[in-house]
């Protein structure tokens, strides 16, 4: 049995987590199959939108720790070597240039809560747990979680998030910005958003994905620049152009 699932549905794609008699815990296994599933998307040149979901009633427990980590007696830089080939395996999902929304049903936990993350935006069902919980267990947050989460939040709530370690549970996500929405049925508000998104200018949506994701580092000027750059370049869109014909004389 796939442990990864990749479907279409038009231009849509679907990556879910298939390991539900574990939680979908993350072994190398199934991270191996969700690299080739995530590169899979990257070079589908119909793919416009990506939801990414777990089957079963978690979205992702977290890593099987022994599984993962293996020998944790190695020099620490050699570990640090070792996790980064790690979350290499799902921080693709933010190299993506198409639109990327998570529907999160159940728990996210520690890596699980990364995958989540590392999407555009995210979808929360009523039972759905946002679990930082690495400080809990005596560990440090990986996985691009401390910079993705602070990314969403901010400073202040990331910490508190981090230090306590609790579940967030789907309305606090939606209140602090981790979910942005919260529906009964999250798969299905999830596809309806790709399908949504994979209906606008391709090129335009890589642009806006690029744009957010440069004003969260750069200087307003650098952001505006590239805004410029990016909005001259659409004026000669199919659907610009259709629209702007309207209020031609």
């Amino acid at each position: 049995m796939p442990l990864v699932l990749l479907e279409s549905d038009g231009p849509v794609r679907t990556i879910t987590l298939n390991a539900p008699d574990r939680l979908n815990a993350l072994d190398w296994p199934l991270l191996e199959e969700l690299k080739v599933a995530i590169a899979a998307v990257a070079d589908d040149a119909d793919a416009r939108a990506l939801v990414v979901t777990g089957a079963g009633r978690a979205f992702c427990s977290g890593a099987d720790l022994e599984n993962l980590f293996g020998d944790r007696t190695r020099p620490v830089e050699v570990l640090k070597d070792h996790l980064m080939g790690v979350y290499a395996c799902f921080l693709g999902l933010r190299d993506l240039t198409i639109p990327t929304v998570a529907s999160v049903h159940g728990p996210a936990v520690g890596a699980g809560l990364n995958i989540a993350l590392a999407c555009d935006v995210i979808v929360a069902g009523p039972k759905a747990g946002f679990g930082p919980t690495f400080a809990k267990i005596g560990l440090h947050p990986g996985g691009g979680c401390t910079w993705m989460l602070t990314q969403r939040i901010g400073a202040a709530n990331t910490a508190a998030a981090l230090y306590a370690g609790d579940l967030i549970g789907a309305d606090d996500a939606l209140r602090l910005g981790i979910a942005q929405w919260v529906d009964d049925s999250p798969l299905e508000r999830a596809t309806a958003l790709a399908a949504d998104y994979a209906g606008r200018e391709p090129e335009v949506m890589a642009a806006i994905k690029q744009s957010v994701r440069l004003a969260s580092t750069a200087s307003a000027e650098e952001s505006l620049a590239f805004e410029a750059l990016a909005q001259a370049r659409s004026l000669s869109s199919e659907t610009f152009e259709k629209f702007a014909a309207r209020f031609s004389r």
